[in-house]
Order: structure tokens, then sequence, then C-alpha cells
């Protein structure tokens, strides 16, 4: 069972994540609520895979990828972005995001990029 961390300044985001992945057998390890939250979490959980909202306070998902990144170069995170948000895609991505999904998102389509990780 791969194990998920969901990042997103949104409990209503996490907790719809959550929902979803755990129904496609995923176990969700932990949820945090900004960039710097998912590193700690990250390095304590260590998880195979991590969600990851763009816009958050304290710490943005860009900057967070890159930070877990560094910890773990192997690290797999897929980018959640809202509509207008494509510009950061392409930051993401060369901070060592492995794909990303935009909100509003099908159920189908969320766990179809996660399992392409």
């Amino acid at each position: 069972m791969k194990k998920v961390l969901i990042t997103d300044d949104a409990n209503f985001m996490r907790t719809t994540l959550k929902m979803m992945l755990e129904r496609h057998g995923y176990e969700v390890v932990g949820e945090a609520e900004n960039g710097m939250v998912a590193l700690e979490k990250y390095k304590e959980m260590k998880p195979d895979i991590v969600t990851m909202d763009i816009t958050m306070p304290i710490c943005d998902g860009i900057k967070a990828v890159k930070l877990i990144k560094q910890y773990d170069p192997n690290a797999k995170i897929i980018m959640i972005s809202s509509m207008g948000q494509e510009s950061f895609v392409k930051d993401a991505i060369l901070a060592g995001a492995k794909g990303f999904i935009v909100k509003p998102f099908k159920e189908d389509y969320v766990v179809q990029a996660i399992q392409k990780l």
C-alpha cells in the first residue's frame, strides 16, 4: 500500500483528497497545512507520494518541493493548483515535481495521475 502525505492549506481539500485516495487503496499517513509542516512530516513519515498545493501561507508549494527534493532527491511529489495558476506549474516541474493536477479535479483523474508516479 502506497503511503501519501497531503499538503494543502484548506482543510476541506485535504479531507476530500484523503477520502478519494483511501477509496483507491492508498494510505494517507499525514496532512500538512503549509510547506514547512510538509517538510517536517516528510522527514518523519517517509511517504511514497506527496500531494502539494501551490499557494499556501508560510511556505508555498514550490519552495516546499525544493526543500523536500534537497532532503530526498527521489521524492515523488505531484502539484495541485487552482485554475489560473498554470504559470506556476513550470516552476513546480523545474523544482522537481513529477506532475500536476488542476482544481477543480475529478476523482478518476487524481487517481490516474498518482498511479503514474
